[in-house]
């Protein structure tokens, strides 16, 4: 693996052969930290590649498309990059070794067809038949059948109704805006303006060989019972498609100026929403259905921002990251660095606590529609955020500060004390905290026919809660009744079998290794029963070659995959920093898995992981975050080798 330009992690770089040499774990720590420490730009942040699916660039495409500013030159390069990713029975996965996905086959192959490929090649056709074996376009998604409506491929009236009169309902209304998740919420609002003007662009070509039955190819869902929570919302949804007949005229357009409005409001300094490229595609979409220009400032800042979203490879491909991670990534490489034993005054651990104090937020965002009194304090996960600062990156920016030896203690205690406390303030009622919002939990959301696609709800996991507990813990806050709340929530919500469900990262390794460090620092001994029940769930998970993996399949069987799958550089670090907060840095499984990982490194100080390891949806979108694989081996080794297992931070 090497760096390529801007500090990027190649993972298809040429795998070089490690000579003899010292293959101690101490000696393998020291080449991942000169490694890490490389990566570093002059600011001081540390961001790897967030790899997802190809609907991104599928997306990106046809988004040109739509907006007319498709060139040659992005239609090739992001084609190509589309082809390498198709396996040779013609499909796409979301993941790397997934299943078959139909909606993200359906998007790439219209993708390849708008770049010119020919429907009748090999590769083309054995994806359109894949299609019409898994239901056709009329199986796909929502998502993907808003795409294809947006060009006449797919009738509006068979797709849910998002009235933008969503936009006035009140906060106690069921299922007003706010009871949506923030990374939901800022894709409704403008898809409710998409929704009302239906438009249509005319399309180059039809797709026909996409349908199952092309005499029929919209065939009508039946309904279901009406007794049944589907078949009370597809009626209301038949009620909304009767009410876009008929609404009244001043009222929709005094909605969607107001869905503009909220929407512009949101637009970060970089041009960007949320951070996020799901967003920012579809609040273009609408904002140019409102009559915005291309020369409005607003678009072409939202359109200038994919720029930073695009990834160009050595070999003439272009592909799209779904979001960046640098805040994330630096303060994990942060706590890396010191569990590796860089002295907390390190040039380079300042100079990333100086871009960290510069990236805090001390601005109100959605999040204090529900905490209103709260003040602000915390961090994104993205370089422009300031409207979503989420909880889990906040406490790990904490626990990454606490350990950093600043010529400035007064401003970084500053930055903590302000986080610590809106951190707090986030706590939901049942002890527990989600990433963006508090108390996001209502299930009416995840019922709507539009929403069959991901969480479109923020309610507390273990994962976030934990890193809150240790980071409490870290500031002397551990017997504070809201952190003995928060782990009593842990220990009630442990799995039967002793692992804890990962939410953002994968899965049950994920968890187990956020939630045990956590309650240790918080000081749960390590003899306590939840603390053995995990250990033992760790040590029957170890791959025969002393590695751990798991594939993104324990989302949906977590029977048959949880904590289990391919040995990863990653979840063997996540492992590892689980068992040695637990005690257990003699034991034989800690000896096996740092093994593998000493065995396992490349010669130039870092690991090969192509498996996707991260979680944005569970199941639905899984992440490849190209620095796991260094920064949590380093922090695992580090932990190993300077038996200092707590450290003060896991991620």
């Amino acid at each position: 693996m090497t760096a390529t330009a801007g500090g990027r992690i190649d993972p298809k770089a040429s795998v070089a052969v490690r000579q003899p040499d010292d293959s101690s774990p101490g000696a393998a720590l020291s080449r991942a930290t000169a490694h890490l420490l490389s990566l570093q730009h002059a600011d001081g942040w540390w961001k790897g590649d967030l790899e997802t699916n190809v609907t991104m660039d599928a997306e990106d495409l046809l988004l040109r498309q739509f907006l007319g500013i498709r060139t040659e030159e992005q239609t090739r390069a992001t084609a190509a990059w589309i082809r390498s990713q198709q396996r040779d029975d013609g499909t796409w996965a979301t993941f790397h070794g997934g299943p078959p996905e139909l909606s993200t086959t359906v998007e790439a192959y219209v993708a390849l067809k708008l770049a010119g490929e020919d429907p009748g090649a090999p590769h083309m056709a054995a994806a359109a038949a894949y299609v019409r074996g898994a239901g056709g376009i009329a199986a796909a998604r929502v998502f993907t059948r808003i795409w294809l409506a947006l060009f006449g491929w797919w009738p509006w009236e068979q797709l849910p109704e998002l009235p933008p009169e969503l936009i006035f309902l009140p906060r106690w209304a069921p299922l007003n805006l706010y009871s949506f998740a923030q990374w939901a919420r800022q894709t409704i609002v403008p898809l409710t303006v998409v929704s009302a003007h239906r438009p249509v662009r005319p399309a180059p070509f039809d797709l026909t060989e996409l349908h199952t039955d092309p005499a029929n190819p919209f065939p009508t869902r039946p309904l279901a019972p009406a007794a049944s929570w589907d078949g009370l919302f597809q009626r209301l949804d038949r009620l909304m498609h009767h009410y876009h007949r008929y609404a009244l005229r001043p009222l929709r357009r005094l909605a969607m100026q107001q869905a503009a409005r909220w929407i512009i409001e949101r637009q970060e300094s970089d041009g960007c929403w949320g951070g996020i490229q799901p967003p920012a595609v579809y609040s273009l979409i609408s904002l140019s259905l409102l009559g915005y220009s291309l020369d409005h400032p607003v678009m072409k800042a939202g359109i200038a921002s994919f720029d930073g979203f695009t990834v160009h490879t050595e070999d003439g491909r272009r592909w799209m990251e779904a979001c960046q991670s640098p805040v994330w990534d630096t303060c994990l490489a942060t706590i890396a660095l010191r569990d590796a034993g860089l002295p907390g005054d390190h040039p380079a651990l300042v100079r990333a606590t100086d871009w960290m104090l510069a990236e805090e937020i001390t601005t109100r965002g959605d999040w204090a529609v529900k905490r209103p009194q709260l003040a602000p304090g915390g961090w994104a996960f993205e370089f422009q955020n300031d409207t979503y600062p989420d909880v889990d990156d906040t406490a790990e920016v904490v626990l990454a500060l606490h350990r950093v030896a600043h010529p400035e203690p007064e401003k970084v205690d500053g930055a903590m004390r302000r986080a610590v406390e809106w951190t707090l303030g986030m706590q939901s009622r049942n002890g527990a905290w989600g990433a963006f919002d508090a108390d996001n939990t209502s299930p009416l959301p995840n019922k709507l026919p539009f929403c069959d696609f991901g969480e479109v709800i923020d309610p507390p996991s273990a994962d976030v809660t934990a890193h809150m507990v240790e980071m409490l813990a870290a500031v002397g806050l551990a017997h504070d009744p809201r952190c003995r709340r928060g782990i009593s929530w842990l220990l009630r919500n442990q799995e039967a079998d002793g692992s804890w469900f990962g939410r953002w990262g994968t899965n049950y390794i994920y968890g187990t290794m956020s939630v045990l460090p956590a309650l240790v620092a918080a000081g749960i001994a390590v003899d306590h029963p939840a603390v053995r029940r995990a250990v033992r769930w760790l040590g029957m998970r170890q791959n025969e070659d002393g590695g751990w993996g798991e594939d993104l399949r324990s989302y949906r069987d977590p029977d048959a995959w949880s904590g289990r799958g391919e040995s990863t550089a990653s979840q063997t670090a996540w492992a590892l920093m689980a068992l040695l907060s637990a005690g257990e840095r003699e034991s034989a499984a800690v000896e096996r898995g740092v093994q593998w990982l000493v065995g396992a490194q490349r010669p130039d100080g870092t690991w090969d992981e192509p498996q996707f390891t991260g979680t944005g949806f569970p199941w639905d979108f899984s992440i490849n975050y190209h620095l796991y694989r260094l920064v949590f081996p380093v922090t695992a080794l580090g932990r190993y080798v300077r038996d200092e297992p707590l450290g003060g931070g896991a991620a």
